[in-house]
């Protein structure tokens, strides 16, 4: 079972799409978008949560992974493959 993943985003990020981009090479096929250019409540939710204004935010589970260097730097630490599994 894959974790469930939550992606904070806007239109015109290429870290968005990086993040995007390796949750997919994990084989992660299901990413819940959440565009916060479009609904700015949803800005306020993501800023609410994780303390942070920029995108993206990850969610991996209940886990706050941050941006796209905090999800790389996961994966080059071993840690995001179990994380994903849900473990």
């Amino acid at each position: 079972m894959t974790a469930r993943v939550v992606l904070y985003h806007t239109a015109m990020c290429p870290y968005c799409v990086r993040a995007e981009r390796l949750l997919e090479s994990k084989g992660v096929t299901n990413i819940e978008k959440i565009r916060v250019d479009l609904d700015p409540d949803q800005r306020t939710i993501m800023m609410e949560k994780t303390g942070r204004r920029s995108v993206p935010q990850i969610y991996v589970g209940d886990t706050h992974v941050g941006g796209f260097d905090d999800l790389y730097a996961l994966d080059q630490a071993g840690r995001l493959d179990p994380l994903l599994a849900g473990a």
